[in-house]
């Protein structure tokens, strides 16, 4: 059974992480993008945009945090549960409305120069 537990918990430990790894992604391009591209895209403005996402970001911080050092602590002994929490939850659904939403309407408003050359993209 500890075998079970460990791999359910590594699991949860991995899901955690990667829904860090995402709200970081959103905070560094909704940094990136130029405040106009929100409002010509129709979406909230770009510092509301921050605000959410640096809360997301930091909620799902402390949850991967917490539970890796619980994993670090019990390992396969017991099985964590979910874990997760709701304000993970929250930062999740934050960070997959932006990466879903608007980071497609924002893509490609102003920014630095880009990849084009004179017949298109390269």
């Amino acid at each position: 059974m500890e075998i079970v537990n460990g791999g359910l918990n590594l699991l949860f430990l991995l899901l955690a992480v990667g829904i860090f790894g995402m709200s970081i992604y959103a905070l560094v391009h909704a940094a990136r993008v130029p405040a106009n591209a929100f409002v010509s895209a129709g979406k909230l403005q770009k510092n509301l945009w921050l605000i959410i996402l640096i809360l997301a970001t930091l909620f799902s911080a402390a949850g991967a945090w917490s539970y890796f050092q619980a994993f670090m602590f019990l390992g396969g002994r017991e099985f964590l549960g979910i874990g997760l929490g709701f304000f993970s939850i929250i930062a999740v659904i934050a960070a997959t409305i932006y990466v879903v939403d608007v980071k497609p309407a924002v893509k490609g408003m102003g920014g630095r120069g880009g990849n084009n050359g004179p017949y298109g993209p390269w």
